[in-house]
């Protein structure tokens, strides 16, 4: 190389870059935009039952008003969802159907699953829980129940399709 050429190269610089983010590799801090609105992620979850692993991600609406959760697992193709938290009275051994809002939902999958807790909610870390899968005689409205020690949550929801999503880094 000449003497104007060692003058006038760009020196590389060796920036970090983003990893580029999909429903399966969101991290706590990124930001999620879903129906136009913008949701941080603050806390995710990663279970696990005999081998299978899913994920759940607490998305927090820019500005602290709502929340809702995003739950993410490939089977044969990538199955997405929005959850948001309800109040139902659900004990024990969970029943064969519920009702809720003029719906009945039909248990489909239970078990218990090993959890890693991150964000808001690393305080799961290492627990398992107790979980049912519930959904509506048309496929279109879920239920979700995960017992935490004696509390019962219970979460209503349905599917989404991953271009309704748009993932930015927060960190690399």
């Amino acid at each position: 190389m000449g003497l104007f050429s060692n003058l006038f190269s760009k020196k590389k610089q060796n920036k970090p870059v983003p990893k580029e983010r999909n429903a399966l590799n969101i991290e706590i801090g990124d930001i999620v935009t879903y129906d136009l609105r913008d949701f941080e992620v603050v806390g995710k979850i990663t279970y696990r039952d005999s081998g299978y692993e899913w994920l759940s991600y607490q998305l927090l609406e820019d500005g602290g008003h709502d929340t809702i959760w995003l739950a993410a697992e490939m089977d044969d193709e990538l199955e997405l969802g929005i959850y948001k938290s309800v109040q139902l009275p659900v004990t024990s051994p969970y029943p064969k159907k519920l009702e809720f809002e003029g719906k009945t939902y039909f248990l489909e999958e239970e078990g218990v699953a090993r959890v890693q807790g991150q964000g808001r909610s690393s305080s799961l870390q290492g627990k398992e829980t107790h979980y049912g899968d519930y959904a509506d005689e048309d496929d279109e409205s879920y239920l979700s129940l995960e017992s935490w020690g004696t509390e019962i949550e219970v979460s209503v929801g349905y599917s989404i399709e991953p271009y309704e999503l748009k993932i930015i880094a927060g960190s690399f």
